[in-house]
């Protein structure tokens, strides 16, 4: 929740690099300059660890097994995209983060998170899906852009040149 006074502002992160683009951009952009004069922002990070059941497609016999297998790799991501996200925040002198890991689909997660810590802000990076794509595996950033209850930032990499 904010406090004293401070906006709270959730960046959703996975493992793409889009995503930690996304981070990077918004730490140098928008929360370090204000470091030293305080900045307007509360952050959270918040990485969205799917469930074993929505990871594995299948069911059936067999697939008890591989569950806690599954849910061990996942488990495992998410510590890195985590660690990765600190190692981030402290090397631009962002040691009040908080970071979270919360089960889910991410969609879901990063709109709960917004209503939960009252965010006036949420920033997601995007993978630039083209519209087959997306309508098929759905876009993070499009779903919070139409249900989440604040201000919505898509942070796009620049395009590389070849």
């Amino acid at each position: 929740m904010a406090t004293e006074g401070n906006e709270v502002m959730v960046v959703g992160i996975d493992d793409s690099a889009h995503s930690l683009y996304a981070l990077e951009w918004t730490l140098d952009h928008i929360i370090v300059p204000f470091t030293k004069a305080n900045s307007p922002f509360k952050l959270f990070v918040v990485h969205a660890k799917p469930s074993p059941a929505s990871a594995v497609s299948l069911a059936g016999p067999g697939a008890a097994e591989i569950f806690p297998r599954v849910d061990s790799d996942l488990k495992r991501i998410a510590s890195r995209v985590i660690e990765k996200a600190k190692e981030v925040c402290v090397a631009r002198s962002v040691h009040d983060a908080v970071l979270e890991v919360i089960e889910g689909d991410a969609r879901n997660v990063l709109c709960e998170a917004v209503e939960r810590h009252h965010a006036s802000m949420v920033v997601v990076g995007s993978r630039g899906y083209g519209a087959i794509k997306r309508a098929f595996l759905g876009s993070v950033s499009d779903y919070c852009a139409h249900h989440a209850h604040c201000t919505v930032m898509i942070v796009k990499m620049p395009k590389t040149k070849h």
